[in-house]
């Protein structure tokens, strides 16, 4: 027998007061003061330094910072050396000059902002430390078939290994950057045209891929201090290209401070974005503001002994074709050159170990 109109009726109006009755959770929406945020690091390494300063934008409508513009930054050292940083195009960024102030280990180091606003801020002082040299940079290849594609198939994994000092308070961070030579320097889409035209680069350039803010990789010695560190992990390298992979790692040394502030970071980072975890904000660094001590800084101006090798990765031994994740590009042999950029994704300098 099949169920009656009056039935179904029945069943729909029960639905309806269920839903009806269900009460929306709308939890708080985030919203701080517009507050000032800073990046940035002095080494011992020659420069230029950059240092970042943005401002929080309010959280209950946009989830983005703005570009703190038109600021003064000076970086100096506890013998008197200092330098006021250039704001670089399209602003917010400082820049050191090439041959301006470098990190010396041994000496502290700090920073003083003055907005356009009027508003000072000064960091607390870094005492910059010496790196332990990088003992051996290598790699391990794994192939795992029935992967999702031939790319990630084939992997390389980059370990190092160094020593640590008989000193205990060492703590390490290292860093990974990849150089990758190319031919096309400009891309142009057509009406038409299945495939964008490469307008060929007027000089050699290449590609820069860098490790940022979502594999913070550090370590303290608390563990394994005066011990050897091997098979310190540094990244994975995908088959997206048969030629040889260059990377050069770098193995920085930080202070306590900026050690637990990249943990701190590293923590938020991890979170899944449920509604307890903890909100960005809990982030603190080593930044003050001193014409307004109730003003909220956020961000942390480090200084970091360096130690920085390379290696080149044979990826021949791969099985089956590279997967590359850049789209197909046809060169057009008649086009003007165009000009290399000179910026953080890419450079028309030489990387200081290219053997190719």
């Amino acid at each position: 027998m099949r169920p009656s109109v009056f039935v179904y009726a029945q069943v729909l109006l029960c639905l309806l007061l269920v839903v009806s009755c269900i009460t929306p959770y709308n939890p708080d929406t985030v919203s701080i003061p517009p507050s000032l945020i800073v990046e940035g690091m002095i080494t011992d390494q020659p420069g230029p330094y950059t240092v970042k300063l943005t401002r929080t934008a309010d959280f209950s409508y946009k989830s983005l910072n703005l570009l703190e513009t038109g600021a003064i930054v000076t970086i100096s050292d506890n013998l008197g050396n200092q330098e006021t940083l250039t704001e670089q195009s399209p602003g917010g960024n400082y820049q050191s000059s090439p041959t301006g102030i470098r990190g010396v280990a041994g000496r502290t180091y700090k920073m003083t902002i003055k907005t356009k606003g009027g508003a000072t801020y000064e960091s607390d002082p870094e005492l910059l430390k010496a790196a332990p040299p990088i003992d051996r940079i290598y790699y391990e290849y794994k192939y795992v078939p029935g992967s999702i594609n031939n790319g990630k198939a084939n992997t390389w994994n980059v370990y190092i290994d160094m020593k640590d000092p008989a000193t205990t308070g060492d703590y390490y961070r290292w860093e990974w950057t990849h150089y990758e030579f190319v031919e096309i320097c400009q891309k142009v889409s057509s009406v038409g045209q299945s495939s964008p035209m490469g307008i060929p680069c007027c000089s050699n350039c290449w590609d820069i891929t860098r490790c940022y803010s979502n594999c913070i990789n550090i370590l303290s010695d608390a563990n394994v201090n005066g011990n050897s560190i091997s098979r310190q992990f540094i990244q994975e390298v995908f088959y997206e290209a048969s030629t040889r992979y260059y990377v050069e790692v770098t193995q920085q040394s930080l202070s306590k401070g900026i050690y637990e502030f990249f943990k701190t970071a590293k923590q938020q980072v991890q979170n899944t974005g449920g509604l307890f975890d903890a909100a960005p904000g809990s982030i603190g660094g080593n930044i003050h503001a001193t014409s307004d001590p109730s003003l909220k800084v956020y961000g942390y101006f480090g200084a970091a002994g360096e130690s920085i090798g390379y290696l080149l990765l044979d990826r021949s031994e791969a099985v089956g074709p590279p997967v590359s994740s850049a789209d197909p590009v046809v060169v057009n042999p008649m086009a003007a050159c165009a000009v290399c950029a000179n910026n953080q994704y890419r450079t028309p300098n030489k990387p200081r170990w290219w053997q190719f």
